[in-house]
């Protein structure tokens, strides 16, 4: 589990933390790495950042941009497996502190007053806050395909296979037929980092992730792709294979940023 230190003069209790580089970051907070650096003030180096999420000793929440990004994987990794890990970023690696959280956390520190945002300063942002869930928008529709990628088999389980393995038709949607159109483009144009990101799955297959403007793809580079829109809240749309998605998810998968 986290542990609490202290960064700069004030001690911050730190909830949590993850990784913001050109292969992993939190979706929700944008299409793609410069897209997620531009929202919170950063440069989008190509090292990437750490985002820590903690209290203060009033309680107010806090999100910390350090640039031990090897620090922070290490805190992570070690939370994963249920170990103790003190993450303390040395004062000469952070690069910001942000008021609010961008996450929606379910825990929060003992001995500190209800998580809340700190009282505003002439100058300050406006306080990060999660996405609100009974909405839908871009932030929402990149939460969705999280939520398919993470639950796979599950999704994959409704689509039968005579519906994955034919061939789409002219039938298909008209904002699919967009996204998988904007997505061929990047075979031509490369988007910028992170629009198209590839992940271990089962196998020697990867699991794809590719977001454009208004859409987002979940896909299995051996399997079936989904969909999703903002323009249909809520819908998840299944692509077949058919002759032509196989090529183009090798493809993508060619100029996908990987995790190192």
């Amino acid at each position: 589990m986290p542990t609490t230190e202290s960064t700069d003069d004030d001690q911050l209790f730190v909830l949590t933390a993850v990784l913001l580089t050109p292969a992993q970051f939190p979706s929700v907070l944008g299409d793609d790495y410069p897209e997620v650096c531009a929202g919170l003030g950063l440069e989008p180096y190509a090292e990437g950042y750490g985002l820590v999420l903690g209290q203060d000793g009033n309680g107010a929440r806090w999100t910390v941009a350090t640039e031990d990004v090897s620090l922070v994987a290490c805190a992570i990794a070690a939370w994963d497996c249920g170990m103790e890990y003190d993450l303390s970023p040395g004062e000469d690696s952070i690069v910001g502190a942000l008021p609010g959280w961008p996450l929606a956390l379910a825990v929060s520190a003992p001995g500190v007053p209800e998580p809340h945002d700190p009282e505003p300063q002439d100058g300050d942002p406006t306080p990060l806050s999660p996405p609100d869930g009974g909405e839908w928008g871009p932030a929402q529709r990149r939460l969705g395909a999280d939520e398919i990628a993470l639950q796979w088999a599950a999704w994959r389980e409704q689509v039968d296979d005579a519906e994955a393995f034919a061939e789409p038709g002219e039938g298909r949607h008209q904002g699919v037929r967009r996204a998988l159109e904007e997505a061929r483009g990047y075979l031509t144009q490369p988007p910028p980092p992170g629009r198209v990101r590839s992940s271990f799955a089962a196998g020697e297959a990867r699991t794809l992730r590719v977001d454009g403007p208004g859409w987002s793809i979940v896909a299995r580079t051996d399997d079936i792709a989904f969909v999703l829109l903002d323009e249909d809240p809520g819908e998840v749309h299944p692509v077949g294979r058919g002759p032509e998605l196989p090529g183009l998810l090798s493809s993508l998968d060619g100029l996908a940023v990987r995790p190192s």
